[in-house]
């Protein structure tokens, strides 16, 4: 079943849709709530808010359109009134590749996910909090699409359709993301050793 003919048994009375939609969407959207605001118990907040949302907006969703950019603009609202509330909206960038790293790191280098032998779990810990501290300093749009972009690893045209914003947008708040994240990387990454 699509989502929609899920959502639209939901909607009709169907208790186990429900189930399904949520356990549908959890990982992938547990993880952009996670990268949105940069806080796991938080984003677990958020999801719950997010579909507590939906069964309390079911009447006003039209079936006729798609399920998930409902469900994710939601979502991102979410978490943008979190983020409003921690007076967070500080803009940075984040453009590849970085000045001063030892091995020409770049910026797709720092968004990739990899698994790593044992030894190496402290080293990429300490990575992912600079990250997270790095995307911490960008506006809500500009993390948005950049989450969705390098993290999600969805199209342009795909998070265009689920943020319900235009190509264009899309593609501008991404140059400005990515240069926005190589600053706020610079300046984590300097404070992080000390310089």
């Amino acid at each position: 079943m699509s989502d929609e003919d899920v959502f639209v048994a939901f909607r009709s009375g169907d208790e186990v849709a429900y189930r399904v939609l949520i356990e549908r969407f959890h990982d992938d959207l547990l993880r952009f709530l996670t990268r949105l605001v940069g806080d796991r118990a938080a984003a677990e907040d958020l999801f719950q808010e997010t579909f507590l949302q939906i069964h309390l907006s079911a009447d006003t969703f039209d079936a006729s359109r798609r399920f998930r950019p409902w469900l994710f603009t939601i979502a991102a609202n979410k978490g943008r009134d979190l983020l409003r509330k921690r007076k967070r909206r500080r803009t940075v960038e984040l453009s590849a590749p970085l000045r001063g790293s030892e091995r020409g790191t770049s910026m797709v280098d720092l968004l990739e996910v990899e698994v790593q032998a044992p030894d190496e779990r402290m080293d990429m810990d300490e990575q992912d909090r600079l990250v997270q501290l790095a995307l911490d300093d960008l506006g809500a749009p500009l993390r948005e699409v950049l989450v969705l972009g390098y993290f999600q690893r969805m199209s342009y045209a795909r998070i265009a359709e689920d943020l319900e914003i235009p190509l264009g947008t899309v593609k501008s708040r991404m140059h400005a993301a990515v240069a926005a994240f190589a600053r706020s990387w610079q300046r984590v990454s300097r404070s992080a050793s000390g310089e």
